[in-house]
């Protein structure tokens, strides 16, 4: 009998502590890159660029050979710019938000080079995923892009970004719990396969955060290990070929909010309100949930944010059409009734919400 085994990529540089931008120069000669193209986020080059630029600069084998500063994620923009790449580019670096990473990971897999992440903060997963979100006839629209080659994230960096970021990452790394149970929901009910490694590593992604004591959320440790377990969820993706181990009915509420809502919040702050009401109606480890986002202050932020129910109860009737072809928690009526009822009557949602 033949057995197909599958292949993923993997990053091969993997550097999160203190300082690695100004030793990123030593990384790239380890990984024999020689030339490369940097994308910038807005005003990134002036806060971390010219240490990135020092830490290049000190490898006489190092080349940049063009910048960019983009965030522009409409699909015409990126490929304009994928078509002024020097032909002798090895590598594409994006440093910056999620925007930036997005618009430098499409250019590498339109030019079919190497892309390495550095990120600025840690708002989701992103970072660490081949998935990206653009503006594709006026709609936003997620489409596959170029996996990682490497990752670097200075702690220091992410540690000054504005605590909302991390607030983010904190949701968008919970809703593994919720997501993982949507897609063996979804296998149970024979409209699709997990993979079992892929299962795993997104649940270990998240166990490894949630059940890890702490004291501060800006605290190296617990920064790092956000870093590792959102790097985990975006190899549980790429095992697993789909976003489903890593996203659910949980971010079919957001991208619905992003829908409805004149000006929507962060991604991961959005999807960790979804992941506490999905995992109420899947009854599956809400209490976890909820113990994870208080104790590291998330609950505390989404009050002073004055979000509606009105709003969560039309994403949730909304959220099904997002991706029609899916078969999570949310695509069922009756579980729309219990999300809806329990907006109305939680003791959790009705401290959050207005």
């Amino acid at each position: 009998m033949k057995h197909n085994f599958s292949s993923i990529t993997i990053p091969e540089i993997l550097e999160v502590g203190i300082d690695t931008i100004k030793n990123a120069g030593k990384y790239l000669v380890k990984a024999n890159i020689k030339k490369m193209v940097v994308f910038y986020g807005e005003g990134m080059k002036d806060m971390f660029g010219m240490d990135f630029i020092n830490s290049v600069n000190q490898e006489s084998t190092l080349d940049i050979i063009k910048e960019f500063v983009n965030e522009d994620i409409n699909i015409n923009a990126i490929i304009a710019n994928a078509f002024d790449i020097p032909k002798e580019t090895q590598v594409i670096v994006g440093i910056g938000g999620g925007k930036v990473l997005d618009v430098a990971k499409y250019v590498a897999f339109l030019n079919n080079i190497l892309f390495i992440s550095i990120p600025t903060s840690t708002s989701h997963d992103g970072f660490a995923s081949s998935g990206c979100s653009l503006y594709i006839n006026n709609k936003r629209t997620s489409v596959s892009a170029r996996m990682p080659y490497g990752i670097i994230v200075d702690i220091g960096i992410i540690k000054r970004s504005p605590e909302r970021f991390v607030f983010s990452g904190i949701g968008d790394i919970i809703s593994k719990i919720t997501a993982v149970r949507d897609w063996k929901f979804e296998e149970e009910n024979k409209k699709t396969k997990v993979n079992d490694f892929a299962v795993m590593i997104a649940k270990k992604s998240v166990n490894s955060i949630a059940r890890m004591p702490f004291n501060d959320i800006k605290e190296d440790f617990f920064l790092k290990e956000l870093v590792d377990s959102l790097t985990m969820s975006g190899i549980a993706m790429e095992m697993a070929g789909n976003s489903a181990p890593a996203s659910g009915s949980e971010h079919l509420i957001s991208h619905a909010l992003d829908q409805i809502l004149d000006k929507n919040e962060l991604h991961g702050i959005q999807v960790g309100i979804a992941t506490y009401i999905m995992s109420l109606v899947q009854q599956h480890r809400h209490v976890r949930v909820d113990t994870f986002l208080r104790d590291t202050g998330f609950w505390d932020y989404v009050k002073t944010l004055n979000l509606q129910k009105d709003c969560f109860i039309e994403a949730i009737d909304l959220a099904p059409s997002i991706k029609p072809t899916r078969y999570t928690y949310i695509h069922l009526d009756e579980n729309r009734k219990k999300a809806k009822d329990y907006i109305h009557h939680d003791p959790v949602l009705n401290m959050i919400l207005n």
